[in-house]
């Protein structure tokens, strides 16, 4: 009798283990990975197609070729999971599973903001999706002056770099139209500063001041006003605007509030160590659908990954799970076409100065700007599709590496 592996979503996180799990069982494991569609997007080039610096086209790719050999790829919507029956059902099928991991990701939900779909698409937009992107892209274009804020309409949101690289961007996109004197920028935003963490903060704080960026902090949005071109706090404060780039509410997959197992907003509640589901038996959870204390990022799913397949296999062989995960986070912050910074951290330890030493592509400079931290990026989106997705490994551990020392 074969036994069973049900995978939901075949974004970064549900490729990787999908097809590490492949390669490391036998074939009495079915493995079997679910997804709504047929398009893996590589989700940080959406960004770079607002500023008309990337190609849609070029960010979406069949998940299907992405897939190894010897996993049944279903192409459905999952409705449901039921954890005690350790059953799956999707519009058409029903799929029982030993094991199952949830990796369904996140999404934008603009109508949880009073008012913001009001002014969507008008003087709002954003760049989390790719039509979104194109939208911003369009109107970035035919922008001749003006306040330009970017806000965050709360915690938690995808990829906490994305606000600091928009604002910067944004900096020598005006730049190069030659109007930046007729352009001011804010980021508007609840947390305490620019960043999550207080030191690299401050030096994201003190790049924004020198290009002239005001940067609000603790601003809890309550309304956007499109008619009359502001935001508003919970405390009545308000930042007036003329074009609005959101980061609205972001919430978990609305399938997983459906089968009640999720926190109140979407997110599984995740042991953050070892990544398996904390009220449910047989369930690891990775990438943006957990709850974890760490970034929604692609990198982060790419570390989990190794930790989910590693206490499955631990679990098959009858091995209690190991708390290895340390919420390893490597982001990329792009300043301009040609220059970016690297930021390098985990639970415990902050983004800190020094080297970051990526087998194949490095050393890059951690929180400093510099051009090689630039072709590294370009060169990680090559990584991505051909080594990443695969389940190949880059040389280094999946470990925290600081400053040239590797901190466990």
């Amino acid at each position: 009798m074969s036994k069973k592996i049900v995978v939901l979503g075949a974004g970064t996180g549900g490729t990787i283990i999908s097809n590490n799990l492949r390669r490391h069982l036998p074939e009495e494991w079915e493995i079997t990975v679910i997804d709504r569609d047929d398009q893996h997007i590589y989700q940080p080039g959406m960004l770079f197609v607002a500023f008309d610096m990337q190609k849609p086209g070029r960010l979406v790719k069949s998940r299907r070729k992405y897939i190894t050999p010897g996993i049944n790829f279903v192409i459905d919507e999952i409705t449901r999971i039921d954890p005690d029956k350790k059953e799956v059902t999707t519009l058409k099928h029903k799929f029982s599973y030993d094991f199952l991991v949830i990796s369904t990701g996140c999404r934008i939900a603009p109508e949880e903001n009073d008012g913001l779909l009001d002014a969507w698409g008008k003087n709002a937009f954003t760049f989390y999706t790719i039509p979104d992107a194109e939208l911003l892209r369009n109107r970035l274009k035919e922008f001749d002056g003006g306040k330009v804020v970017l806000n965050i309409a709360e915690l938690p949101f995808k990829c906490p770099v994305a606000p600091i690289e928009f604002i910067f961007m944004a900096d020598w996109y005006f730049k190069q139209k030659g109007i930046r004197n007729k352009v001011d920028i804010e980021l508007v935003t609840p947390l305490q500063g620019a960043f999550t963490k207080p030191k690299a903060s401050a030096v994201f704080t003190a790049s924004a001041k020198e290009k002239n960026i005001r940067i609000t902090p603790t601003f809890e949005l309550s309304e956007v006003n499109g008619k009359e071109k502001y935001i508003e706090s919970v405390k009545g404060d308000k930042v007036k605007y003329d074009l609005l780039v959101s980061i609205p509410t972001t919430l978990g997959d609305r399938m997983i509030s459906d089968s009640g197992i999720d926190d109140g907003i979407g997110y599984v509640p995740t042991h953050q160590n070892t990544l398996k589901a904390l009220k449910h038996e047989g369930i690891y959870v990775i990438g943006d659908a957990t709850n974890v204390p760490t970034s929604k990022a692609g990198s982060v799913a790419h570390y989990e990954a190794d930790v989910v397949v590693f206490n499955i296999m631990a679990e098959i062989h009858g091995v209690k799970p190991e708390e290895i995960f340390d919420g390893h986070s490597t982001c990329f912050i792009v300043y301009s076409k040609g220059t970016s910074s690297v930021i390098d951290f985990n639970y415990k330890i902050e983004p800190l100065p020094g080297q970051f030493p990526m087998p194949k592509l490095g050393p890059f400079s951690l929180l400093k700007e510099t051009k090689m931290n630039w072709y590294g990026k370009l060169g990680f989106e090559w990584l991505y599709w051909n080594v990443l997705l695969a389940g190949r490994h880059l040389g280094a551990p999946p470990t925290l590496v600081m400053a040239g020392k590797e901190v466990g």
